[in-house]
């Protein structure tokens, strides 16, 4: 195999590896804009419930609506772990 043969062989195979690096970031692309498109949701709250939470939102230098979506993911994470 001679000079030229690998050089055209190592060329091919650096557009491949830039081809799938093209296709990873087009790929985590699409993955934040699906992450980033979320769902809205109507939430009728006592205004018990309500004050606890913004005063809690308050402490964690959190909106309430950031309060109340960490507090359902940590929900959620508990209630998979513990299924394990």
């Amino acid at each position: 195999m001679g000079t030229d043969e690998r050089e055209a062989g190592l060329k091919k195979r650096l557009e491949q590896i830039q081809a799938l690096e093209e296709e990873v970031r087009q790929k985590e692309k699409a993955m934040k804009r699906k992450e980033s498109a979320k769902k809205q949701v109507l939430l009728r709250l006592s205004p018990t419930l309500w004050g606890q939470i913004a005063t809690w939102a308050e402490d964690d230098f959190r909106s309430i609506n950031s309060q109340i979506e960490y507090l359902l993911n940590e929900s959620v994470k508990t209630r998979y772990n513990k299924k394990k």
